[in-house]
This record gives structure tokens, sequence and C-alpha cells, in this order.
């Protein structure tokens, strides 16, 4: 390692990329011959070929070039944050290990990124895939997203991006979530965004490790990004609409419990009612104040972040001063 940081690191999560590996470092090192300070973490999420062997043959050549093997394949999402959080870079670009990005473009995205911007999203011009599985599905999740998050960012499936280092010290990854990662910026940092167009190239080796099949699994994690963006600054308001909705039910089957009493020589209703009902409107008012609780937990928890921010921002100024 080097004794001084990088200014910039470029993380690359990759998976059975044996042919791919190579050219990608031949690549990265030509786009950025002109750049003082870089390096190039190469994350391999547990292959199965010679990845990690070539990288690391690439690595005892040149120091630029940094090697971190994962115990299994955990995903995408995961060896991108390994990457995030092995990379010393005060700005961090993120892209795909097949060679369909172009390493030309990181220069582009790190000049846009010092205008300002805290992100900075490539979007894929004439992009080099099939219609049908990858760029059909890819537009409409995008439009979802957008009409969800209020993020407008046309393509999110683009892995390259350039950050912060202070957004990425925000940011914790899981699931897929990297193919949220402006959204949960914007929701979770406020962070300023900017998007750049980029090259897209066709797969030259192996084949998409992506299909159809994660849809149901994108879907759970927007929903998620969803609540985070809605509730984040108002926990106890999405604890309480569950806590009214599970009094909304205690008091359905409290009515149809009296009914049951009611009406019992008219429609001759079975005794076991006399049990169920207020059993599960019992539940359901356990419930709600379960859920009231937590939100009163959740909100004061917000306040004392709020306030050790706060603090922590007074003492910044002391110190500047």
């Amino acid at each position: 390692m080097h004794s001084t940081p990088p200014a910039l690191s470029i993380v690359v999560p990759m998976y059975n990329e044996a042919e791919s590996v190579g050219p990608l470092v031949d690549a990265v090192r030509d786009a950025l011959a002109g750049h003082p300070s870089w390096e190039l973490v190469l994350v391999d999420d547990g292959s199965r070929d010679t990845t990690v062997q070539i990288a690391e043959s690439l690595a005892a050549a040149d120091p630029r070039v940094v090697v971190l093997e994962l115990a299994r394949n955990y995903g995408q999402t995961q060896a991108m944050q390994a990457g995030f959080d092995r990379a010393r870079g005060r700005i961090v670009v993120s892209m795909d290990g097949d060679l369909q990005n172009d390493p030309r473009d990181i220069p582009l995205l790190v000049a846009k990124l010092e205008e300002g911007y805290d992100l900075v999203a490539g979007y894929r011009m004439r992009r080099q895939d099939k219609v049908v599985t990858r760029k059909i599905p890819s537009w409409v999740a995008n439009r979802i997203i957008i009409w969800l998050t209020g993020v407008r960012i046309r393509d999110n499936g683009c892995s390259l991006k350039a950050y912060r280092r202070e957004l990425l010290d925000q940011l914790h990854l899981y699931s897929d979530m990297h193919r949220f990662l402006p959204a949960l910026a914007a929701a979770t940092a406020n962070a300023r965004i900017a998007e750049l167009p980029v090259r897209h190239h066709a797969r030259r080796f192996g084949v998409s490790k992506y299909g159809l099949s994660r849809i149901a699994k994108l879907l759970a994690d927007l929903l998620t990004i969803k609540m985070i963006a809605t509730f984040r600054e108002s926990p106890l308001a999405m604890f309480g609409l569950g806590a009214l909705a599970s009094a909304v039910f205690a008091t359905a089957f409290l009515a149809a419990w009296l009914t049951s009493f009611v009406q019992r020589d008219a429609l001759d209703v079975a005794p076991m009612n006399a049990y169920v009902f207020p059993g599960s409107a019992l539940l359901c008012i356990a419930l709600a104040v379960f859920l009231t609780m937590l939100g009163l937990i959740a909100e004061e928890a917000l306040q004392k972040v709020r306030a050790e921010e706060q603090l922590e921002r007074l003492d910044g100024r002391r110190v500047f001063e």
C-alpha cells in the first residue's frame, strides 16, 4: 500500500471475468495515463475461474492495482460495498468488469464531479445489449424508480458512476441496492446528483450474470428505498399508519363480535365466534400499541442523531475559527 492515499479509486466487482481482467487493467491504465494518483481495486466476488490468479499477477506487476478476494460469491452489491470500504481515494468511481463500460469516460465523470456534485451517474448511449431481456426491462424499471422516488436518473442500472468519499461514508449497501444508488444517496444524504452520457460496448467475453429472475427482488428493494425516502425524517408517521390500520381492524372485529351476540338466535352464529372475534380484536389493539411505541422510540432516536450532528457542526466551526 502507498503511504499517501491516491486521489482517485476505481472499484470493479468481478465474477468469472478471467478473460476480461487483463484488457480491463490495460484500458484503465491507458485512460488514466495523465492522472497523477490513482488505484484500481479489483474485487473478486468468489470467482470459480482464474480471475483472482490473473488479477493478483497484474497487481504484482503494478502496485496501483489492488486485489480484494471475497470468501464466496456474495453478489455485486456486497462486492461493491467491500470495494468502497477498501478504496482510499477522495473520489471513487465504480464500473463493471465485463468491458462494457469504457474507462475513457472516467476522467469525464471526475471532471463533472469537481463542478460541485456528490454523485455523477453515467447513462449508456447506444446501449449494446439484448432488447427483450435487458433494454426493455431496464427502461421500465427506470421509469418506475423515477415515479416512486422522484430522482430523475435515466439509467440507474449503469454501474459507471463517480462519488465523493464523504457520500459513500453515509451509504450502506445490501441486497441489490447498487442499482438504486442515486435514489438512496438522495434519500439518505440529500446528495447533489448529475448525469453524463457514457460509452457502452457489447460484451466480448462470458455471459451476463443478470436476467428477468431478479425482478421480484428489485421491486422489494425499490419498496425499501421508497420507505426510506418517505419516512426517514418522520418514522412516527410510518408506524402511526400501521397502528391506525391495526386499530381499524380491531374495531371491525369488535363490531362483528357484538353483532354475533345480538343476532345469535336469528343467524345461528357459531359459538366459537365469541372467542375468535374478541381475541383477534385484542391482538390488533396490542399491535397498534406496539407500533405506536416503536414510532415514539424511532422519533426519540432520530432527535438524538440530529442533536449529535448539530454538535459536530458546532465543534467543526469552533475548530475552523
